[in-house]
This record gives structure tokens, sequence and C-alpha cells, in this order.
């Protein structure tokens, strides 16, 4: 009994005859699986919903494409584990498997012995992407990675020209960066007494006592740039 328990019963979905023959032939030479089905036609799903006994659906992309919300509803009602068998790296399509959760996506022309233990891992409950699959998933995470901080970065400064003077934001912006009046006098190019003038001007309109409330106010308002010098004890 404890030996059916552990069988893993498979349902093999593709439109090449000559591949899924192969691929059950070579399952069911390893003890731990039986398969139940081998067939280019999606319908013979029906016999999943009417089955209890199939853990594991592999499917061929495109007809999974096809076919997604039927096997989403395969996956919620019987917790049918689904993998995705693909031959063209050109056409990967990861993103839909990832939002379909499968848990499997394996490529047809990997070697047997990683193609059948993918198959026991997700059995077991695991995951298990092709590294051309992963390597789709990282290039696309950076992506939107990049296009997130590109938009940050877009947005994260509004300089309040509609109330301070241009020279009053770039004094507003160098004490964000931690820099002393005669540092800031230094970097614009002007007199430390004007510096002085012009803090005391954005301390008036800003209605603060000292530049770490113009500072705080500032960086809440998304008005000066947070860059790696930025400090308030300086």
């Amino acid at each position: 009994m404890d030996y059916q328990q552990s069988i893993i019963n498979i349902a093999i979905i593709d439109p090449y005859q000559l591949f899924r023959e192969g691929v059950k032939q070579v399952l069911e030479n390893d003890k731990a699986f039986y398969t139940a089905i081998s067939s280019d036609d999606y319908s013979v799903l029906e016999y999943v919903f009417d089955s209890k006994n199939i853990n594991v659906l592999l499917i061929d992309v495109n007809l999974f494409l096809k076919n997604q919300s039927s096997i989403k509803m395969l996956m919620k009602q019987h917790q049918l584990k689904v993998i995705i068998l693909n031959s063209d790296e050109r056409s990967i399509h990861i993103k839909d498997a990832v939002k379909a959760s499968v848990q499997g996506y394996l490529m047809k022309e990997m070697d047997m012995f990683t193609f059948i233990e993918a198959i026991k891992e997700v059995a077991k409950g695991g995951v298990y992407f092709h590294p051309v699959a992963t390597n789709v998933l990282v290039h696309e995470y950076q992506k939107v990675l990049k296009k997130w901080e590109e938009g940050e970065k877009k947005t994260e400064v509004q300089r309040p020209l509609h109330l301070y003077t241009k020279r009053e934001c770039e004094v507003l912006q160098l004490l964000t960066d931690g820099q002393n009046n005669q540092q800031i006098a230094d970097t614009l190019e002007i007199s430390d007494k004007t510096v002085k003038n012009h803090v005391s001007s954005l301390f008036k309109k800003m209605q603060v006592k000292d530049r770490t409330q113009a500072v705080v106010k500032a960086i809440r308002n998304n008005w000066v740039e947070l860059n790696n010098g930025t400090s308030l004890n300086k």
C-alpha cells in the first residue's frame, strides 16, 4: 500500500507522438512513475477531472496557453501539479507560466536524467524551472526593477520653484547633502555672507528654526534628492 501511494501518476499531453511516447516509455521504466494518459488532445483532460489518481500533468506550452483557465481550475480543484514542456527557447512564455502558478517548466531537449528528477521534485511539492526559463525570469525582473528605479528618480524630486528662488532651491539641496555654509559658498561660488542671507530667507519662508527642520521638511515634500552624503547632523 505504501508503495502504491508513492507512485507518481502522470498525464502527458503533447502534439508530437514520437516525443510523448518516448517520454512515456522512459517514465514507465522508472518504478516511481505510472503513466495514465498520453495524448495530443487536451480534451482527454476530462479524464483527469474524473480521476483522483493523476498527480502531475506534463503539457506542451502551446496547449497550455490555449487552455489556461481549465488548467487553473484543475490545479485548484484537484491539487494537480502542472509542468509545461517547451522546445523553442525563442518563444518561452515564461511569464504566462508564472502567472498561472505552474510548478514546473522543462525544455524538451534537456537530458532525461534531469528531466525525470525535475518531475520527481515537482511531485514532492517542489518547483523546477529549466535554467533557460530562470534566465528569462531574472532578466524580466531586472528590467522591471530598472524601470521602477528610473520612475522613482523621475518623480522623486519636485523643486519648489513656485515657493522659493532657484538659488534658494540650490542652497536647500546642498543643506540636505550635509554641506555647511562655507562648503555651500565654495560649491555655488558665492560669498559666505550671501549663503547666510539665502539660508535666513529659506528658514523664514519655510517657517522653520534651523537647518535640520528645513531638511526634514524638504525631504517629506520631495523637494530634494537624497544622495549618499545626505546627513541631518552636519
